[in-house]
């Protein structure tokens, strides 16, 4: 079996804190808190479902975050 990866841990974050903020806000925020990678997408994107460690994703409409979740 190969080895696991060396993953680093994900910023402890209370995701639902970013749920109405702006879109610019969010990310700005979750940067400096520690998300390397931060992918805002519109209502209903279509997107794989590989999870990405360290990846923080919102949802947005109407210039404001409707949605967040890891990975």
């Amino acid at each position: 079996m190969a080895p696991l990866p060396n993953v680093p841990a994900e910023p402890r974050d209370d995701l639902g804190a970013y749920l109405g903020l702006p879109v610019h806000t969010a990310e700005q925020r979750a940067r400096e808190r520690g998300w390397p990678q931060v992918r805002t997408l519109p209502p209903g994107a279509v997107i794989t479902m590989e999870y990405r460690a360290g990846r923080l994703n919102f949802e947005a409409e109407d210039g404001r975050v409707k949605r967040s979740w890891k990975g």
